[in-house]
């Protein structure tokens, strides 16, 4: 009945065919609202086909709620004739990205705290854990921070010791 070649695939049920189009509209929905910077990573990551990457930066400007209803069914639609694997692989990976410089900037934040309110001791393990560091540079923005801070002005030292700070350790 069937020649060597051909493998026997059984029919899927309709309750499967529904799970999987759900499943494929979900992850559309997941694309379209993802932050723009994510979205633009992600779409640049995948080889989409031409009619899903309009209907996903179409469904991205629409604000009518029965408009963008009708934009994710078709996304849906479009998506049941795509391989959904690599898709929701990349963007568990540009989410997890995300995550990854969440947690970066937290800790550059807890190290501006800390050299605002430690001081030296702060600092000197600053030092020792990134010996490329100027102290010199460090000692004129923790002092102008704390100026600004006294005198009640915007922290603009402190937002130039963050910035001196993300480039140290993120690089």
């Amino acid at each position: 009945m069937f020649s060597d070649d051909e493998e026997f695939q059984p029919k899927k049920s309709k309750q499967q065919q529904k799970r999987e189009a759900e499943a494929a509209q979900v992850l559309g929905t997941a694309l379209v609202e993802l932050p723009a910077s994510q979205f633009t990573a992600l779409i640049d990551k995948l080889d989409l086909p031409d009619k899903l990457l309009e209907a996903l930066s179409t469904c991205r400007s629409i604000k009518a709620r029965e408009g963008r209803r009708r934009q994710l069914q078709y996304i849906g639609k479009l998506m049941r004739g795509v391989d959904c694997e690599p898709i929701e692989r990349t963007l568990a990976e540009v989410k997890r990205g995300g995550q990854v410089a969440t947690v970066q900037l937290h800790a550059i934040e807890r190290w501006r705290e800390r050299l605002l309110t430690e001081g030296e001791a702060a600092m000197d393990e600053l030092l020792r854990l990134q010996p490329q560091a100027d102290a010199k540079q460090l000692q004129q923005l923790i002092a102008r921070a704390h100026k600004e801070k006294a005198e009640h002005q915007a922290p603009r030292a402190a937002r130039l010791l963050f910035k001196y700070l993300r480039d140290l350790l993120v690089s």
